[in-house]
């Protein structure tokens, strides 16, 4: 008996082969970017809900920061979709997700209900003390 391998093993080369990007990735990328729009205009809403029926400096400054967030959200989405757009165009393999994106979001949302919450609280402390 032979101590060789039965198959013996070619170098090692790589074969180049076209990928195939489906139809359906570009699309997915689309319904991902329409829902952060999505997102982005109701956050827009609330700011201008906020700063149309609230008649004190506690809205508007909340408004202001419901805005700042719809348009980082708005920023962020149009990114993404040309950032992941293009990736599926060169047929980059690799995750297309992005985990630090949304987390920043959802921080600055955060912020911007505890902004809301902090004046109005000082707000009221003020009407009390008077």
């Amino acid at each position: 008996m032979s101590t060789a391998p039965l198959l013996a093993s070619a170098p090692t080369k790589k074969i180049a082969l076209p990928v195939r990007v489906e139809p359906k990735v570009f699309f997915a990328n689309e319904r991902t970017f329409l829902s952060w729009m999505n997102f982005a205009v109701i956050l827009g809403t609330l700011s201008v809900g906020l700063l149309n029926f609230s008649h004190d400096n506690v809205g508007q400054g909340s408004a202001i920061a419901f805005t700042v967030v719809a348009i980082m959200t708005m920023s962020y989405a149009l990114y993404s979709y040309h950032w992941r757009a293009n990736k599926i165009r060169m047929r980059g393999s690799g995750g297309f997700d992005d985990r630090v994106g949304p987390t920043m979001l959802a921080v600055a949302l955060v912020a911007a209900v505890i902004v809301n919450l902090v004046l109005r609280l000082v707000k009221e402390g003020e009407k009390k003390g008077k």
